[in-house]
């Protein structure tokens, strides 16, 4: 038993998922001054008391794979993460991020996704830093540094490997970004803007990678028929700085891919046995980025999202489009390009598989810049609890949280978050185990999470069941 001192805020009366993959227990937590000081049964007075009604009490969840770069200084109320349940985003995925980048130039295909060019304008990491700091958002953030940004910077064209000299000046501005903050390095070597860059080129980037503190985060060279040795060099890539590899949004895209995905999981824990590799996966059995041409297919639905020459058409299925235009399915993209576009290519069996790993954590994904995004933006981690957990039993409740708490804070070295215990930052979600689930879906996919009644950020509310109340992040360097 123990007693809050004043000035303290206490949850009567919740179940406790720590974030240790552990069964809950039903207590009080009390918090002070940001961090957790009693769990269990408390009493005493204190200045702030919630009621939790028996409700689900569990660390602020960690959004491993987001594409937040420039939307946590643009709309830094973040409500599309808070409403859900996520206090900290990890940015910079897939090889893209906001910094650093030469303010100036246009940016290519995927960094677009991220937003328009003149949005771009930060040149060292430690500015990048500085304007999240100043923007202070309700949502904590930790970044990457993109591969393709680099190589934006210091390439006259991306449809080729760098130079000698060009890796190196890559390399000092990588090495810069991570004495100034940086997480780790990621890319995404499946896009046309770093497709060129071989397998040496990434390795003597790696090379800046201190594998203590930093990570090795990789959107796999192909996800569909190569995706195993796909798999394969990315690890290697960590074999040889001695980084830990995060594979990136883990799926076998294609209907000719479909089924493999115990193959792949296999592939994974043998390059585990003497390597520290994990992955992500969202929630859903569709994918989302630029319409890309690679991509086309009539072997399943392909929903165009938006359409720079032609918005109207945003909304649309791509084979409706062509069918309206009497051209084939390429001959529409090219017409709708640039654009976006939701791919219906995974098999539900295989994220499922792959969602139940043990190795796998949870991350959106979404496209915040997206007019139309994929729910998945909206709806990731309340699908797991919701839909997954509870409804298709996919692995108990206290899993769920342990994939998207204690699990990637501790593959990330987030210190002190993902965890419930004494000592440990305040980021919380209270949520209803019986009503949580996702709202947003593909008609209407900008719509918050039901069930999650208050989110705080470093012990202060942030969210408070209807809306964005405060915003009280940071910037999180690797320890």
């Amino acid at each position: 038993m123990a007693t809050t001192p004043d000035d303290t805020l206490l949850i009567r009366d919740v179940w406790i998922h720590d974030g240790n993959d552990t069964p809950p227990v039903h207590g009080d937590v009390a918090v002070r001054d940001g961090r957790v000081i009693a769990l269990g049964t408390v009493q005493g007075d204190a200045t702030h008391v919630i009621e939790g009604h028996g409700y689900a009490l569990a660390p602020g969840f960690i959004d491993v794979h987001t594409h937040d770069d420039l939307e946590v200084i643009r709309q830094p109320d973040m409500p599309a993460k808070l409403s859900q349940g996520v206090t900290t985003v990890v940015v910079g995925n897939c090889g893209i991020s906001a910094s650093p980048v030469v303010p100036g130039r246009a940016v290519p295909d995927p960094m677009n996704l991220l937003g328009a060019d003149d949005e771009f304008r930060y040149p060292r990491f430690a500015d990048y830093r500085a304007a999240v700091e100043r923007a202070q958002p309700a949502v904590n953030v930790a970044a990457l540094v993109g591969h393709t940004a680099l190589r934006q910077n210091h390439l006259d064209r991306l449809d080729r490997a760098a130079t000698g000299d060009e890796i190196a000046a890559m390399r000092t501005q990588l090495r810069d970004a991570l004495e100034a903050g940086a997480l780790g390095l990621s890319t995404g070597l499946a896009y046309a803007s770093a497709f060129h860059a071989p397998d040496n080129e990434v390795r003597a980037l790696s090379e800046e990678l201190d594998g203590h503190r930093h990570t090795y985060a990789s959107h796999l060279r192909d996800e569909f028929a190569g995706i195993v040795p796909a798999l394969e060099e990315a690890v290697g890539v960590g074999r040889h700085s001695g980084a830990p590899v995060r594979v990136s949004h883990l799926k076998c895209a294609g209907a000719d891919n479909w089924g493999r995905s115990t193959e792949v999981l296999a592939v994974l824990d043998h390059e585990a046995r003497d390597h520290d590799v994990a992955c992500d996966c969202y929630p859903y059995a569709a994918s989302s980025s630029t319409l890309d041409l690679k991509q086309v297919t009539d072997a399943y639905d392909i929903l165009v999202t938006w359409s720079e020459p032609h918005p109207e058409q945003g909304g649309r299925l791509l084979a409706a489009i062509a069918a309206d235009w009497k051209v084939s399915l390429l001959d529409a993209a090219r017409r709708l390009q640039p654009a976006g576009a939701v791919y219906h290519g995974m098999d539900e069996a295989d994220v499922r598989r792959i969602l139940a790993h043990p190795r796998t954590m949870v991350g959106s994904d979404g496209l915040p810049r997206d007019p139309r995004p994929h729910p998945r933006l909206w709806g990731s981690f309340p699908r797991v609890l919701g839909h997954y957990a509870r409804d298709v039993g996919l692995f108990p409740l206290h899993t769920a949280v342990h994939k998207m708490t204690g699990l990637p804070a501790a593959r990330f070295g987030l210190r002190d978050r993902g965890v419930l215990r004494i000592g440990a930052q305040a980021d919380l979600v209270l949520f209803d185990p019986a009503t949580v689930r996702d709202v947003a879906d593909f008609h209407d996919p900008i719509r918050p999470a039901a069930g999650m009644h208050a989110v705080w950020v470093a012990g202060r509310l942030a969210y408070d069941g209807t809306q964005v109340v405060g915003r009280h992040g940071r910037f999180l360097a690797p320890t």
